[in-house]
């Protein structure tokens, strides 16, 4: 995209909007920007049929099925209370708290909508990791591990209006940016992901293709697992956030547009850079506070290893290089010893889902929507889970306070707090928010490059091909993605299975979509969200409340028969929803 970035009001527009008036029902949302020939469309789409009357069998679910969850309890620490269908057309949600992101969340692709029975069915076995069923406009053909993924146009999508531009779509994947750009201008593909950082000029000067900037909404971090010596020691932790030259690393590895984070969540998120910015780069303070770290812990020396996968993103766009460059100041500046320990993505995910990384590990994040909860509540919230080792007590409960506040002055005030919080326990070194972006050739139209990178390729028409090529960083891991957090396989989920809502193309509007409205009531802590009628998953399923309410409750409920997933850990249900219900034993 070649508009600026853009700064996001400080109130969550969509909640105040549908508090004041249901506008996402009642009229179309703007054309979101894009650099391509021929835009997309960004409305929401109109029904796929008249609204149906009744269904005099149809019987709704609930859950849980009898009773509410047990909110504020010490067992309980999420947000949600109840699911349930009231009609065929028609989901409540009941929540323990006011959640202004709600909108936001129930548009995220985690939290798309599978056919039940096909889930009864399916997820035993986990079969639906490679065989989805959805009401998404294109349905998966063929997965060659290892090669590609392909897909093909769904011939009874049910938004006709937005039905697949193009046939076909193919995943590649290759590692090395060199790579895909090589691949790119060879014409075996006809798009590719995050370009190198020297390859963006080469590709700007190329007639035959098109570069698109991705804001960067994404933060690359250090992280260590707090309950493990040495990084124990809180003023460890704050040297190493000192001893290490950021700039430097932006300055050396990152494309122009890049920039030194000075907090977690990036400045264009509403309250994302209120309170502190996080510790300058300061070499003697940093070697004197090392030092008084180690005398508490009664060690002389720290070797340790430093854990991350060679998994491209906006926010790492070269693992190898840049864990090397940090490894080297380290040493250089630190005099601690770090091996370099390179995993297999999957591998690290689930390592650190776990803890089990005892190293200082790299990783990043790249936003999901544009509040504070998704960067701040998914890391260092009250159910983030073992990312860290365990969350910090004082810093989730300033995200509670923030995540549940519908007063811009009572969410700022938690979030000054919570941002202090995370410099003074420094659970993550903040590095940078990377700049990136997507290049095709330049005959594709509606090509766009999101700042969610969550690029929807339905949109897009290959010129008078019949199939468009795509080349990403990584694999999918998975095709059921409840139980995903790497963006590669989210992308590869959201060509095949919708949400409720979904975010304009090329944009970050959370807009109405499976449902054609959700409305809260009048302390935002009961949501009733309209479904469309007449949609169909791609097995011919009829989609109804039911639907809803199991997708969400097998993820949100651990002793639920349909809670399997992939490896199991469904990180985005408490880091977005605040905890499991039945949560496992810590």
């Amino acid at each position: 995209m070649s508009r600026a970035p853009r700064s996001w009001s400080p109130r969550l527009a969509v909640v105040l909007a549908i508090l004041a008036i249901i506008v996402a029902a009642c009229g179309g949302a703007t054309t979101s920007p894009s650099t391509a020939t021929e835009a997309p469309s960004s409305e929401a789409p109109s029904s796929a049929a008249p609204p149906a009357s009744a269904n005099p069998n149809f019987e709704g679910m609930a859950y849980p099925e009898s009773g509410e969850a047990p909110c504020g309890t010490a067992d309980y620490s999420g947000i949600m209370k109840k699911i349930t269908a009231v009609d065929e057309l028609t989901v409540e949600f009941q929540l323990c708290a006011p959640d202004p992101a709600f909108l936001p969340k129930v548009a995220f692709s985690v939290f798309g909508i599978w056919d039940s029975d096909y889930l009864a069915a399916h997820a035993p076995d986990k079969s639906y990791l490679t065989a989805p069923v959805g009401t998404g406009p294109y349905t998966v053909t063929e997965w060659t591990p290892g090669q590609r993924l392909v897909y093909a146009a769904n011939p009874n999508y049910w938004d006709a209006a937005n039905a697949a531009k193009t046939p076909g779509v193919e995943f590649r994947w290759s590692a090395e940016a060199a790579q895909r750009l090589i691949e790119l201008q060879s014409g075996n593909v006809d798009g590719m992901d995050n370009p190198g950082a020297d390859d963006i000029a080469t590709i700007q000067g190329d007639s035959s293709l098109q570069f698109n900037v991705r804001e960067p909404l994404n933060t690359f971090y250090l992280g260590f697992n707090v309950t493990k010596a040495p990084w124990t020691n809180e003023k460890i932790r704050q040297a190493i956030a000192m001893g290490i030259d950021r700039e430097r690393i932006v300055a050396n590895f990152y494309p122009e547009g890049s920039e030194v984070a000075t907090h977690f969540t990036p400045c264009n998120v509403p309250f994302g850079c209120v309170g502190d910015p996080t510790w300058d780069f300061d070499l003697d303070a940093a070697k004197a506070l090392l030092a008084e770290g180690m005398a508490e812990e009664g060690v002389d020396s720290i070797s340790t290893k430093l854990q991350f996968r060679d998994a491209v993103r906006g926010y790492l766009p070269n693992p190898p290089q840049i864990a090397t460059e940090i490894q080297s100041q380290l040493r250089d500046n630190l005099g601690i010893e770090a091996e370099l320990d390179l995993q297999e993505s999957g591998t690290f995910l689930d390592n650190n889902a776990a803890g089990n990384l005892e190293g200082i590990f790299l990783l990043g994040w790249g936003a999901d929507y544009p509040d504070p909860t998704n960067f701040l509540d998914y890391h260092f919230g009250a159910g983030s889970g073992k990312n860290f080792g365990e969350p910090f007590e004082d810093i989730a409960a300033a995200l509670t306070t923030g995540a549940t506040s519908l007063d811009d002055a009572a969410r700022e005030a938690a979030y000054v707090e919570a941002n202090n919080l995370i410099k003074q326990h420094v659970p993550a070194v903040i590095v940078a928010h990377g700049a990136s972006g997507t290049a095709f050739k330049a005959d594709v139209t509606g090509q766009h490059a999101s700042p969610l990178s969550n690029e929807v390729f339905s949109v897009m028409q290959a010129a008078d091909r019949d199939n468009l090529v795509w080349i990403q960083n990584a694999e999918p891991l998975s095709l059921y993605c409840g139980d995903e957090t790497d963006g590669e396989s989210l992308r590869a989920c959201e060509q095949v299975n919708e949400a409720l809502y979904a975010y304009e193309i090329g944009g970050t509007e959370a807009i109405p979509h499976l449902a054609s409205e959700c409305a809260p009531n009048d302390d935002a802590t009961v949501w009733t969200c309209t479904l469309q009628s007449g949609v169909q998953f791609s097995d011919g399923a009829a989609f109804d409340a039911n639907d809803v309410v199991v997708s969400y409750a097998a993820m949100w409920d651990t002793q639920h028969p349909l809670h399997v997933g992939r490896s199991g850990a469904f990180d985005y249900w408490p880091g977005l929803w605040g905890g499991f219900l039945n949560p496992p034993a810590s």
